[in-house]
């Protein structure tokens, strides 16, 4: 999932590009080589499967209401993604973003709401045309759909441009099958500890720069770009023992909540403005 030999290589490429100095390439790619692998070796794999929580989500629901055909419900959500959109890390189904953000919508707008879940860990923006795909197969589009992806395209080194494209182009797909779509742009990695520095600053900056790409491609798709890591960064940095999961590497609950508070109100505003006549849906509730 993460390639961190792929951060060293390229990582000593950017700091030492055009200077022409081998011996100093030399001495940086064999820092960042050592700390890649400590990194590596700190935050190692999460295969933990992240808890299952589809179903139908009411406002003031103790559980959701396991979708079948035939189970009644006013609003279609889907979540796309990487690892994050799942809720890796989370432990209680209430945790995972998908949960939360139908439970705001639910409590929002007093609607009924369907949530699905394509997201699959270790995707990269590669994986969104496959996941868009399944939905298309599964049945209709939904009415709304949230993306979170980009931290897999920066550990193994995707092309920044090609990243944003493919982006769009899931995003053109939604967009164009009724979808209102809120994308949640690349985290900041330079907030996980066991990355050391110099690395963490090459990781930092590649995830600005994928973030920037990625929130010129969602706008030009038409959709609502959400800057996760520069609203998130912060508190990330600040309170990594509270906002971390036990690896080190993806949200916490606590983590989780602080995101789906940012993209609630972007996906409400969304609704808000859409021509699909979608009932219930309130003044934007403000970002927190």
């Amino acid at each position: 999932m993460r390639t961190w030999r792929t951060f060293a290589v390229t990582g000593a490429a950017t700091v030492v590009a055009g200077s022409g100095a081998t011996a100093g390439y030399w001495a940086t790619y064999k820092l960042l080589m050592s700390q890649a692998q400590a990194a590596r070796t700190v935050i190692g794999r999460d295969t933990a499967k992240p808890p299952e929580a589809d179903g139908v989500y009411t406002a003031g629901c103790l559980a959701p209401r396991r979708w079948r055909t035939g189970v009644p419900f006013d609003l279609h959500l889907m979540i796309f993604g990487d690892s994050t959109a799942a809720g890796v890390g989370c432990v209680d189904p209430e945790d995972v973003p998908g949960v939360r953000i139908a439970r705001g919508l639910a409590e929002a707008t007093g609607l009924r709401i369907r949530l699905s879940t394509k997201a699959i860990s270790g995707a990269t923006s590669k994986g969104l045309a496959g996941q868009v795909d399944a939905m298309f197969v599964a049945g209709p589009p939904p009415d709304a759909a949230v993306i979170l992806i980009g931290a897999n395209d920066v550990t193994k080194k995707h092309s920044v441009l090609r990243s944003a494209q493919r982006l769009r182009q899931a995003v053109g797909r939604l967009r164009a099958a009724g979808s209102v779509v809120v994308v949640g742009t690349c985290p900041d990695l330079g907030t996980v500890s066991a990355i050391p520095q110099p690395l963490r600053t090459v990781v930092h900056g590649w995830c600005q720069r994928l973030a920037r790409a990625q929130t010129a491609a969602t706008l030009a798709a038409g959709a609502s770009p959400v800057a996760m890591g520069n609203l998130l960064g912060r508190e990330f940095r600040t309170t990594p023992e509270i906002l971390f999961s036990t690896d080190g590497f993806h949200p916490s609950a606590a983590g989780y909540e602080l995101a789906a508070k940012h993209l609630l109100p972007a996906l409400l505003r969304e609704l808000r403005a859409s021509d699909r006549g979608i009932p219930g849906v309130p003044d934007p509730m403000p970002a927190t």
